[in-house]
C-alpha cells in the first residue's frame, strides 16, 4: 500500500510543475485523496459490501467534487489535475500513467447491463471538459483534446479533438525520426515542428519536411546510379546553412507564440 502512495506522490511530481514537495502533495491534491478512496471503496466493492462502498464514494465526492464509481478499475501511477466536476462511470477501466484534467466524463450512452463505458489504456491523456462516452477503447498514448466529444474508438498514439470528436494526428515514429532529422539538416530547432505549435501550421511544416524527405533521398539514389555507371559524375556539396542565418526566423516565431 506504502509503495502505491509513494508511486502516485511521485506521478504528480513527473506531471505537475506546480508541486513543491511531498507534505504540500499529500495534503493539498484532492485528485489524490479521491484516487485513494476509491482503492477503499473498490476494495469494499469487488468483496460485495456494495452499500459501504457507494457511501465511501459518496463521501469522496463530497469531499472532493470528484465522482468514481466504486465498480471502476483503476491502473497505477493514475493522475487527477485539479479534478472538479469529473466523473468515471461503473464499467470504466483505466489503465496506468493515464492523466485525467478537470469536468471530464467516462460515461455510457444506454442503460443497458453490462460494459457501457469506456476503456483508457496505458499513457492517455483526457483534456479539461472532455466526454469520452460508450463502450469502446482509447489507445495506449492517445489524447483527447479540451471540451471533445468522443464516441468513438481512439486509436493508440492519436489525437482526438472536437464535437463529435475526430482524430487530428496519429503517432508515426519512423515519420517523426524523418521529420527531426530533415529539420536539423535544413537548420529548424525541434519546437518548429512541435505539437505546441497552431495544428494548421504544424502540418504544413511536418508536409513540407516530409516532401523535402523524399526528394533528398531521391537525388541520393540518382547519384550512387551515376557513380555505379562509372560517369564522369561528381556530386557537387550543397551550401552550409549556417544557424546565424534563421536566427531572425526563429525569434519571429517565438514572439508569435509567445
Amino acid at each position: 500500500m506504502f509503495e502505491r502512495v509513494r508511486e502516485d506522490i511521485q506521478s504528480v511530481f513527473h506531471r505537475d510543475p506546480a508541486a513543491r514537495n511531498a507534505f504540500e502533495v499529500l495534503t493539498c491534491y484532492p485528485g489524490l485523496h479521491a484516487i485513494w478512496l476509491h482503492h477503499a471503496a473498490h476494495a469494499l466493492w469487488v468483496r460485495d459490501w456494495k452499500w459501504i462502498a457507494r457511501m465511501v464514494s459518496n463521501f469522496s465526492r463530497w469531499l472532493t467534487g470528484i465522482e468514481i464509481h466504486p465498480g471502476a478499475k483503476v491502473g497505477r501511477r493514475f493522475f487527477i489535475d485539479h479534478g472538479m466536476g469529473i466523473v468515471i462511470g461503473e464499467t470504466v477501466e483505466i489503465g496506468d500513467d493515464v492523466t485525467l484534467y478537470q469536468g471530464v466524463t467516462l460515461g455510457g450512452t444506454s442503460w443497458n447491463a453490462g460494459k457501457r463505458h469506456p476503456t483508457l489504456e496505458d499513457g492517455v491523456v483526457v483534456g479539461a471538459g472532455a466526454k469520452v462516452l460508450g463502450p469502446f477503447t482509447v489507445g495506449a498514448g492517445a489524447k483527447i483534446g479540451s471540451n471533445a466529444v468522443v464516441t468513438k474508438a481512439v486509436p493508440a498514439g492519436a489525437t482526438a479533438v472536437g464535437i463529435p470528436g475526430r482524430i487530428i494526428t496519429r503517432t508515426d515514429a519512423v515519420q517523426d525520426a524523418n521529420r527531426k532529422a530533415m529539420a536539423e539538416k535544413i537548420g529548424f530547432e525541434a519546437y518548429g515542428v512541435s505539437e505546441d505549435m497552431p495544428d494548421p501550421i504544424a502540418k504544413a511544416i511536418g508536409q513540407l519536411l516530409d516532401h523535402l524527405h523524399a526528394v533528398d533521398g531521391r537525388l541520393e539514389g540518382m547519384c550512387d546510379a551515376l557513380g555505379k555507371l562509372d560517369s564522369d559524375y561528381h556530386a557537387k556539396e550543397l551550401p552550409e546553412l549556417r544557424d546565424e542565418d534563421f536566427e531572425c526566423v526563429q525569434e519571429q516565431e517565438r514572439k508569435a507564440q509567445a
